[in-house]
Formats: C-alpha cells, sequence, structure tokens
C-alpha cells in the first residue's frame, strides 16, 4: 500500500500538471472546516473523467469512486442535488441534511455516459454534469447530445454550463482588448446557456467557471447572462454565507483514495479505508 506521502504527493502533481495557473490566479486552497463544526458546511466533488484505470491526471479509477462513496456513507454523508445546496445558500430552501455531499462533473467526457451512468443509477446519485457544449456530438471524446439526453432522462443527472468552449478567461483578457474580451466572455456565457437550453429543452442558471478563473467583471456577466450561481475550484467547503458566484469545490483525483478524502473533509483518517484499493496500473 502506497504510504500517507505518496498519496499527498500524487495528488500536488496532479493538481499541478491541470490547474496549477488556474489556482495561482483564484487564490491559495484551503483547508475545510471540521464536519463537526455546529455552522452546516457542503462539500461539492468535481470530477472529470472515470475509468477502470487512471490513463490520465483526472480519471478516477472505479474502484477508488466506489470506495469513495462507501467512505463518505459510513460517515453518514447524504448526497443532494447540486440545485438544492443552491436554493439553501440563497434562502429558497430551510435546511439540508447534517452532513451533505454534492457530485459534480464538469467537461462532458464520454465516460460520463459509459462507466459513471450504472453506478449513478445503482447508486441513486444526483449529479451535475457541467458541459461546454461546442464538444458535444463534435469531439470524439465528448458526450452526444442524444447520451445527454438520456442521461438526463435516467432523473439522476442535472446539465449546466461549463461555458461554449471551455477558454481560460486569463490568457483571453492578456489578449484581447478591453471591449473584444467583454463581447468574448459574453458570448462563451449566453451561447453556452442558449445551445444547452436549445438542444435539451432544459433551464440553464448554474455554472462551472473553466479552470476556476472568476473575477468581479466576470461575476457581473454571469449575472447579467442568467445565471444564478457559479462554482469553481478553491478546496474548501461551503456555507449559506459563501458568495454565490465564487462557490468552492473540491477537485478530486485518483490519488484522493477515502482516507485521504477523509481528511479533506475534516473526518478521523483511518488506513481501514483504503484496505480494498489495488495501486494504479501505470
Amino acid at each position: 500500500m502506497r504510504s500517507r506521502i505518496d498519496l499527498q504527493a500524487m495528488r500536488r502533481v496532479a493538481l499541478a500538471f491541470a490547474f496549477t495557473f488556474a489556482l495561482l490566479c483564484t487564490g491559495a486552497v484551503t483547508m475545510p472546516a471540521t464536519a463537526s463544526d455546529a455552522v452546516p458546511r457542503v462539500a461539492v466533488l468535481v470530477y472529470h473523467r472515470f475509468g477502470e484505470t487512471a490513463a490520465d491526471s483526472m480519471t478516477v479509477r472505479v474502484e477508488t469512486f466506489e470506495a469513495q462513496l462507501r467512505m463518505l456513507r459510513a460517515h453518514g454523508y447524504r448526497f443532494v442535488a447540486l440545485r438544492d445546496v443552491v436554493d439553501w445558500i440563497e434562502g429558497e430552501r430551510d435546511s439540508l441534511p447534517p452532513k451533505v455531499v454534492a457530485l459534480t462533473v464538469d467537461d462532458g467526457h464520454r465516460s460520463v455516459f459509459d462507466t459513471l451512468r450504472p453506478i449513478a443509477l445503482r447508486e441513486n446519485l444526483p449529479i451535475t454534469l457541467f458541459i461546454y457544449p461546442s464538444a458535444i456530438s463534435n469531439a470524439s471524446y465528448a458526450l452526444t447530445w442524444d447520451q445527454l439526453r438520456a442521461l438526463r432522462a435516467s432523473g439522476s443527472f442535472d446539465v449546466q454550463s461549463h461555458t461554449y468552449w471551455h477558454p481560460n478567461f486569463n490568457i483571453e483578457r492578456a489578449r484581447l482588448s478591453h471591449d473584444d474580451f467583454e463581447a468574448f466572455a459574453a458570448m462563451q456565457l449566453q451561447k453556452s446557456r442558449a445551445s444547452l437550453e436549445t438542444h435539451l429543452q432544459i433551464h440553464v442558471d448554474l455554472l462551472a467557471w473553466p479552470f476556476g478563473i472568476v473575477d468581479d467583471e466576470l461575476v457581473q456577466m454571469a449575472r447579467a447572462a442568467g445565471y444564478r450561481a457559479a462554482f469553481g475550484l478553491g478546496g474548501h467547503l461551503i456555507d449559506r454565507q459563501s458568495p454565490p458566484f465564487r462557490l468552492s469545490r473540491l477537485l478530486i483525483v485518483d490519488g484522493d483514495t477515502p482516507a485521504v478524502l477523509a481528511r479533506l473533509l475534516g473526518e478521523p483518517a483511518s488506513a481501514e479505508h483504503d484496505t480494498h484499493l489495488k495501486e494504479p496500473k501505470p
């Protein structure tokens, strides 16, 4: 079994490989409050891809994911729809269960349909997919519109916006004039909503910031585009006072074994959480 130090190193390497630039722009990752705090906290987890092997830094093995689910249930966590969390933050819902997790998946990789869907249906998991529509039915790695419709019809999946083609807003702001950047960002926010609503006949009002990049100007543009809440990264739990357009999520990678995830949530870590996990194949 890999040591705790090795697990932490894997997490750092994976995060650095895919998201270092974005996290530098949005602020340092902070540790969550403990799960036993009196003030309710919600853990919003973000995944990207699923597979039998960890083919890249953002792929979580089925074995790891299912072990995480077992750990969460063993610690008394309830899985709730992300929209219920937003309603609670905005005061439209009076309460949530004491220990809550919301599951999100970014980008729209085909493994959501092939690999995650059977698990979600079996485990009755509410999952929010943040999709950038330019890839749908176009990119070989991406879901199709028919698959997204089937996921929606299953009752387990909500589909929301991840902008139109997942730009890096920091790079675009640096290369464009202010007016051109405003037009570009507005297009990314508005066209994504319009495309998803047209193809799927749904209401889209939640957003995930690409790479977790967000600032005051982008927040105002998202409000103007009709969104009611937006999620980034950040690495900490959220509560009722969290700003609705800067809601934090915990990025989950394959190195986040149940023991690692328990620590991220403020739960006492136990080696037994990882007993049945095998070493990832190289």
